[in-house]
């Protein structure tokens, strides 16, 4: 039997082994990149509520987090909590979505103002 042609498969499996830990290593980068985003961007979302500038939120959010982010904005009495939230790459792992969350207290006159009709 002979050993020809066994260096290049094994060469082939190696190669192909790098790449797929490449790739890998570079899906967990975006996603960790992803999360950062969606938390920098519920952090300023609630921060421009709570000073009462309420049309800046959407602005915010297309700029700052990950293309399809959803928004989520609770106000509750004096504060307000802010949820973003996106699929893990762009849908390709189905069921697994990245989430940041923010809380902030309102400035004094913002929540009054929106209260009164």
């Amino acid at each position: 039997m002979s050993d020809r042609g066994a260096a290049t498969v094994e060469a082939a499996i190696a190669v192909a082994s790098l790449l797929l830990v490449l790739g890998l290593a570079l899906t967990g980068l975006r996603a960790v990149a992803d999360q950062l985003r969606c938390v920098d961007a519920a952090r300023e979302i609630a921060r421009l509520i709570s000073r009462g500038d309420h049309g800046g939120s959407a602005e915010a959010l297309r700029r700052i987090a990950p293309a399809g982010a959803g928004l989520i904005v609770q106000q509750d009495g004096e504060t307000v909590s802010v949820v973003v939230e996106v699929a893990v790459l762009g849908r390709l792992l189905p069921g697994l979505r990245l989430r940041g969350s923010a809380f902030a207290v309102l400035e004094p006159g913002v929540g009054d103002a929106e209260e009164s009709p």
